[in-house]
Parts: structure tokens; C-alpha cells; sequence
């Protein structure tokens, strides 16, 4: 096969064909906005665009499906626009070039936009074929999910009928995920005086580094180390054992990256610097062997640097390292129903101390809201001891699994039925639309599921062929055997 449209189902790789035409990248919404308002409104089909550019349309049951609880197919519209640097692209203009590698589809050089246009891709076939059977439906397609979740931030309560959401946003067919993280940015800062170092001392740089780091949500459960964590407890250490002060400490780079690698500047006394080597090197040894073998080649290194012209005053140096090792970080708890999978975690995620200001940030999550404010409150309250100021922003709702759902039971029994193995349910310890639209309009059974898809977000995005079949067929009867009402 040369070319996409050839694909099975070709319903829906048809549709796949037309969104990769139409230029999509987050922030530019307004050519694929008025394609799915037209399209919609082609198949005379209820089609309007809601206060802030999220596209609805609705499609009445078909005849004797009256009585079955009405369905929100939801799907996000953006696009991720990344491309190797060899590659001459503009997103704004240029459409993405897919080819097919073996069971693959991929694009040239260019995300390839299957998140979520798969997705949308569906839900275009849905509503466009008559021949199926289905309760009363809703396309929601949100805009701007990859830069901040727009759309479903946005979506007021009221706009949409239905009482089961099915988000077609998962990237593994198979897989029924019936929950996800929430999470809030925690900024705590102080100003300080910064004062003269002490004549006869001398400064070094220590580094830690070689951690793996990864996602601050989907691999906080695997005990990796986080840097910021390991220095604080490694400065407080050598404060402890000799004669020095803290200069300047800084770790981590991104809220949502659990940290790999951080320095700190201490400066000596001269005369107590006897054993300082060795200390360090047994430290190194010390820690490799309390994470192995989860962490593997972390190393601990100290060089000479400049001398400083400032240090931090001792008072709050002592306050800064007791607050980095006291506030939480890492998995807090699992979720009691679904016992394997974290509920409630913090990233220690950014650290830098340093020039009379000293900032810590940390991204708190958790499926569950109230557990997430509590986070919220301890950490503030660890933090405010130390006598920095707290503020808390970008804040977005989780969503709660809930075991019991009718929709998750019925779902169930339909992929059994349809491929004799029954469906991995799971709760991603992620944001994912369900939790922001879940909390904007309450009650809803919600359900994310997609075909299989690999590094997203990434010039190396690709599509498992064979699946998107298996996740359009399963949701064709998913559809046909919607709970009644």
C-alpha cells in the first residue's frame, strides 16, 4: 500500500488524510475550526463553535436507540509541532506528509499529528456513517490541549446533553483508562541580604549528576532519585561535618521533568577542608549503592571555582537546606481501589538559590482533588516555616476512577466479546482533558481509549496500523450497546 487512504478502515484514515491537509499546530485553530463546523454542518448535522473555539456537533439516535444515554465523543483538534532540524516545514501553512513503514504510518521529518487527529478522525467517521446504531450524540473537539488544555478549561456547563464521555485521546489499544492526575504548580520564593564570605575560605562547586530522571507523572512511582533531594541532603551533610557556607544552589529545569542533575556553591574554611575528597567520594559510592539498581553511574563531583561575592547569611541557609529535605516529594499515596497505581505525588522539580532570592517549584498531582489541596496545604505549610512565600497556580482537576462505572462494565463485555481477551483498565497518573471537563460538567461516565501510538509530541510520532481498525470497531459497538437510560 502507497498512500494512507488505502488503509483499513478507510472511513477513518480518509479523515486522517484530510486533518493532515489542514494546517493545526496549537495556537492556530482557526482553518481546522471552520473545516469541522463545515463538515458538520455538510451532514446537516447541529454544528456551532462555543464561546472559547471548542467545535460541538450533534447527531440525533438512530430509530429505536431514543432511550439510550446520550455519548460525547470528545477529541482535541491541535497538533504538537515538532520537526527534525534537516526538515523544511511550516506548520502554519504546510501539510504533514505521511508514508507508511511496514505496520507503521509516519510522517517526513514532522510530528505526524495521530494525537489526536486519529481521534477526530473517528469521530468524523461516526457521524457520518448512517448504517450504525447509537444513542443520542455529541462531538466535543477541543482546542489548544497541548499548550495548556484550552478547550476543555473553557467549555462552560450547560453546553453539552450527554452523560458518557468517551475520550479517544489514549495512545495503547487495549487499554481502558477510567482515571487520571490533576495538578497545581506550588512557587514558594523568599528575598534575603546576601553577605560577605569569610576571609582564608575558599569555594567549590559540587555536582550531582548521571540520575535518569524522566516524567514527573507517569515514572514517580519507579523510586528514581531526584536530584534537588540527593544535594540538599548531601549539602546539609557537609554543613554539618565542615567548616563552610552555602553560596548558591540550583537544580532541575522543568516543572513537569523529574530532576537529573543539580550543583551547589559552598565555600571552605581553608583549615578544615582535611578529608573533604574522600567524603565526597564515599558519599558518591554511598548513594549508588542505596538507589542501585534502579539508578545506575550517579556521580558526586567537587571542583574548584571562583570565589563568590556573596554567601547566603547562615540563618537562612540552615532554613533553605531543612526545608528541601523536609517537604515532600514522590509518591504520597496509592489509590485505594486501584491499588497499584499512584493517586498522590510532588516533584521537588526546580531549585535555585542564589544572588539574594532563593525559588522552589514543585508540581503536585493527584486523581483525587481533595487529596491534591492537602498536598497543597503541607507543602505551603513546610515551605511558610522556612519563611518563604507560597503561591499556588495553574491548577487543574483530576479524575477519580470509579470501578463501578455502567459505561466501564459495558465497555468490558464488549471487547470480550469482540476480541476474547479482556481490556487492561487503568489510571494514568497524568492530566488528560477528562479531569478539567469532568470537573466543568459534573456526573459524567467518562472513558479515554485510542489506538496505539508511539513518541508523541516528537518528529518520530507513528501509528500502529493494525490497532486503529481494533479501536474504530470497538468503538462502533461500544456505541451500539450504550447503557439505556
Amino acid at each position: 500500500m502507497s498512500t494512507i487512504l488505502q488503509l483499513a478502515p478507510q472511513n477513518v484514515w480518509k479523515h486522517f488524510y484530510s486533518l493532515t491537509q489542514i494546517p493545526r499546530p496549537s495556537g492556530h485553530m482557526e482553518k481546522i475550526t471552520e473545516f469541522l463546523v463545515n463538515f458538520g454542518k455538510g451532514l446537516g448535522l447541529e454544528s456551532f463553535v462555543d464561546e472559547v473555539g471548542n467545535v460541538i456537533i450533534r447527531k440525533p439516535a438512530t430509530p429505536g436507540m431514543e432511550n439510550r444515554k446520550g455519548v460525547i465523543l470528545q477529541a482535541h483538534m491541535d497538533m504538537v509541532p515538532q520537526k527534525n532540524n534537516d526538515t523544511v516545514h511550516d506548520f502554519t501553512k504546510d501539510p504533514i506528509e505521511t508514508y507508511i513503514d511496514g505496520d507503521w504510518v509516519k510522517a517526513k521529518g514532522t510530528t505526524l499529528g495521530a494525537d489526536n487527529g486519529l481521534g477526530v478522525a473517528a469521530i468524523m467517521a461516526v457521524l457520518e456513517d448512517n448504517s450504525l446504531k447509537h444513542g443520542p450524540l455529541e462531538a466535543l473537539i477541543t482546542k489548544d490541549e497541548e499548550t495548556g488544555m484550552y478547550g476543555a478549561f473553557g467549555l462552560k456547563p450547560g453546553t453539552l446533553n450527554g452523560e458518557i464521555l468517551l475520550n479517544l485521546d489514549s495512545e495503547d489499544e487495549g487499554e481502558l483508562y477510567i482515571g487520571c492526575a490533576g495538578g497545581l504548580d506550588i512557587t514558594a520564593t523568599l528575598e534575603y541580604k546576601e553577605e560577605a564570605p569569610a576571609a582564608g575560605f575558599v569555594a567549590r562547586q559540587i555536582t550531582l549528576k548521571g540520575l535518569r530522571g524522566g516524567h514527573s507523572g507517569l515514572e514517580i512511582n519507579e523510586g528514581r532519585g531526584n536530584a534537588n533531594k540527593l544535594l540538599a541532603r548531601v549539602t546539609h551533610d557537609l554543613l554539618i561535618e565542615f567548616d563552610s557556607q552555602l553560596a548558591s544552589f540550583e537544580g532541575g529545569n522543568m516543572r513537569n521533568a523529574i530532576p537529573r542533575e543539580a550543583h551547589a556553591v559552598l565555600v571552605f574554611n581553608l583549615e578544615d577542608m582535611e578529608g573533604l575528597e574522600e567524603y565526597i567520594k564515599e558519599y558518591e559510592a554511598q548513594l549508588n549503592d542505596e538507589y542501585n539498581p534502579i539508578e545506575s553511574g550517579i556521580t558526586l563531583t567537587m571542583e574548584e571555582v571562583a570565589m563568590p561575592a556573596a554567601v547566603v547569611p547562615t540563618e537562612i541557609q540552615d532554613n533553605m537546606i531543612s526545608v528541601l529535605m523536609a517537604c515532600q516529594n514522590g509518591v504520597m499515596r496509592m489509590i485505594p481501589t486501584v491499588p497499584d497505581t499512584v493517586e498522590t505525588s510532588s516533584n521537588l522539580a526546580i531549585v535555585i538559590i542564589g544572588e539574594g532570592k532563593a525559588e522552589v517549584r514543585i508540581l503536585a498531582r493527584s486523581s483525587c482533588d481533595t487529596m491534591k489541596d492537602f498536598l497543597a496545604d503541607s507543602l505551603s505549610a513546610c515551605f511558610a516555616m522556612a519563611g518563604m512565600k507560597v503561591e499556588l497556580s495553574g491548577g487543574y482537576s483530576g479524575w477519580q476512577p470509579n470501578v463501578d462505572s455502567p459505561i466501564l462494565h459495558a465497555m468490558k463485555l464488549s471487547y470480550k466479546q469482540q476480541f476474547g481477551v479482556e481490556p487492561a483498565v487503568k489510571v494514568i497518573h497524568a492530566g488528560l482533558e477528562c479531569g478539567i471537563i469532568g470537573a466543568n460538567c459534573p456526573g459524567l461516565d467518562m472513558i479515554s481509549f485510542g489506538p496505539t501510538l508511539r513518541s508523541p509530541h516528537s518528529p518520530d510520532e507513528r501509528a500502529l496500523i493494525p490497532t486503529v481498525a481494533k479501536f474504530y470497531d470497538f468503538l462502533v459497538a461500544t456505541l451500539e450497546q450504550t447503557p439505556e437510560k
